[in-house]
């Protein structure tokens, strides 16, 4: 079945009304993005420009200042007042560039990054493959693409209560791990490498989740969701319906949190074909110096 699309103009007014209050509420996102900078730990490469795709408030930003200090550091992301506290993570010496735009169509020239960091945003992307390919594209050959999303077991337990309150989408869609590297392979990135690991907070309430949610500005943007407010009645059957997963009298949120990455191959493919440099092309019976051992 094909996920409903999101909706991308109730995403970003959702995230720019959670600007003020997202690092507050944003603890398992920062838990994620330093298990994702770890792993920089293991890339031997000293990039020249990294752009941070889906940035936020930027919590990535200084690491990666500190990390690769010759570097020019971009943060991108689709809401401006996330942008404005952003900016603020660099100090006055190294201030991140900003762009405001979507991750499925980058303002960027070809071939003008060295390095990807994209920290739980592709979930929000209607198009993997155009996400991809924009990755690619403005990456460097031999540039990385490092990332984190949700996969489908995401907040399963609220998604199965809503289920047993009405039929609409109450849960955004989570990417399946599978379908992510089948895309990094179609949009022909190399040696894509998958993982993933399951977290859970738990909450005393319901409440206390939807209130988390709503913090970080995660809230339902599918095209399938109710239009109308949600009564008290249907809130009443959603936390009865959530209590049935009560453990130790907490009340479990899983996450499925999906890890990769993958590099641009020493040829960028083109469309129809590979990317071939004119110096690599030679006439005819012509050998060329210091390839073929012509003196």
């Amino acid at each position: 079945m094909t996920p409903p699309p999101i909706d991308k103009r109730r995403a970003r007014r959702a995230f720019e009304a959670a600007a003020a209050g997202y690092d507050l509420a944003a603890v398992l996102q920062r838990e994620i993005a330093d298990r994702l900078l770890e792993r920089l730990d293991y890339v031997r490469m000293e990039p020249q420009r990294v752009l941070d795709l889906g940035c936020g408030t930027g919590y990535a930003l200084q690491p990666l200042n500190r990390r690769y200090r010759r570097a020019q550091v971009i943060a991108l992301d689709f809401a401006l007042p996330m942008l404005h506290r952003a900016r603020r993570r660099g100090g006055w010496l190294r201030r991140p560039q900003c762009l405001c735009a979507d991750v499925e169509s980058l303002p960027l020239a070809d071939g003008s990054v060295d390095l990807i960091l994209s920290n739980a945003t592709l979930q929000w992307c209607n198009d993997l493959d155009r996400t991809f390919q924009e990755c690619l594209r403005v990456l460097r050959p031999e540039g990385l693409l490092m990332f984190t999303t949700f996969g489908p077991d995401t907040l399963k337990e609220l998604r199965a209560a809503w289920s047993s309150v009405d039929g609409y989408t109450h849960v955004s869609p989570f990417p399946d791990m599978h379908d992510l590297g089948d895309a990094l392979v179609r949009t022909h990135f190399a040696d894509p490498v998958m993982d993933v690991e399951r977290l859970t907070l738990t909450y005393a309430r319901i409440a206390d989740l939807m209130a988390d949610l709503k913090g970080i500005g995660a809230r339902n943007a599918t095209d399938q969701r109710p239009r109308g407010l949600t009564g008290p009645r249907r809130l009443a059957a959603l936390e009865a319906a959530y209590e049935t997963h009560r453990q130790d009298g907490r009340l479990p949120a899983s996450y499925e949190v999906v890890y990769g990455h993958a590099w641009v191959p020493r040829q960028k493919p083109v469309a129809g074909g590979v990317a071939i440099p004119l110096s690599a092309i030679t006439r005819p019976g012509e050998r060329r110096r210091g390839i073929w051992g012509g003196s």
